[in-house]
């Protein structure tokens, strides 16, 4: 009976310990930060893996800087172009899924209260002629600097997109070009007045507890478990955004992490709320420029056609 119960002791301890990360504060290797901004590293194991992550906690409350997005216009660019685009900011990081023969965005991005990208509104069922008309999660930015992780639906004629807060709507039809109508819901839904967002999926943490949607939002249906590199991002309590990337796909060095692991740690992290970007070689963050996880692509950075960004806030000069 002695030798189960410190055996039991002994398995908690490790899951407690694979859970706990250790991350080390790194500015000062990547040039000057406000002290609203700080990095940080990890290369602890994850549940006995090799792991490589970094993320940035920045205050949303620091009138001094300028959370803000970008995207290619049809193009794409790696996100050190972007950087270069942008005036160099602090931080800037990958962000929306994205198709590779068209370079369309297949997620929201908003900047300056306009949205210049949109969901996806319909796909196509493998099994039948109907469409799933899928909602998919989306971190935001208010005018007034408070963030929120919701599910949408956008529609080009509509200048905000329609938000749930609760659950995620799964609706089926027959057409290809939905409107909100067609989702045939009676969940309670709001407006989205975001100054700055960008979307991604699935959600991963909702009203501080791990809530991982992709089935729902079909995708990654039956892929929960698998590894890869990870950008996400979430907030925590105290109004400071976190944003996460991890290294993968690089055996012995560092393997990437699942779904429910990211969820875990962003957890750890006191997100309330939190999302998943686009990961695999999309992954991406570079602070003052610099690289942080190793892009896993063997060409380096990938183009994306859209990157969140945090910078000083642009002062307006009057003569």
């Amino acid at each position: 009976m002695l030798r189960i119960l410190f055996v039991s002791i002994a398995v908690l301890s490790s899951l407690c310990a694979s859970s706990q990360l250790r991350w080390t504060k790194v500015n000062k290797e990547f040039g000057y930060l406000p002290q609203s901004i700080n990095l940080y590293r990890t290369t602890d194991s994850l549940d006995g893996k090799p792991f490589v992550a970094y993320y940035i906690e920045a205050n949303l409350k620091d009138i001094n800087l300028e959370f803000t997005t970008q995207v290619g216009n049809g193009k794409r660019h790696t996100p050190s172009q972007f950087y270069t685009q942008e005036d160099s900011p602090y931080v800037l990081v990958n962000g929306t899924f994205f198709s590779f023969q068209t370079n369309q965005n297949l997620n929201l991005v908003i900047k300056d209260g306009k949205m210049l990208a949109y969901n996806v509104p319909a796909l196509k069922s493998k099994n039948s002629d109907s469409f799933y008309y899928p909602t998919r999660g989306a971190i935001g930015i208010s005018k007034k600097r408070k963030a929120d992780v919701a599910w949408l639906f956008t529609d080009t004629a509509q200048r905000w997109p329609y938000a749930f807060q609760q659950k995620p709507v799964v609706a089926k039809g027959k057409t290809s070009d939905p409107s909100f109508e067609d989702l045939n819901t009676l969940d309670y839904w709001k407006w989205w007045r975001m100054y700055t967002a960008i979307g991604g999926g699935p959600v991963l943490l909702q009203k501080g507890k791990m809530r991982i949607t992709n089935v729902e939002e079909q995708m990654f249906v039956g892929g929960l478990k698998d590894k890869h590199p990870r950008t996400a991002m979430g907030y925590t309590a105290k109004n400071k955004l976190i944003i996460l990337v991890i290294q993968g796909r690089m055996p012995g060095i560092a393997e990437g992490a699942t779904l429910e692991q990211e969820a875990r740690i962003l957890k750890d992290l006191k997100c309330v709320e939190a999302l998943n970007l686009d990961g695999g070689g999309s992954s991406c963050m570079l602070v003052n420029g610099k690289e942080t996880i190793k892009p896993s692509d063997k060409e380096g950075q990938r183009p994306v056609p859209a990157a969140f960004i945090i910078r000083s806030k642009k002062t307006v000069n009057i003569y």
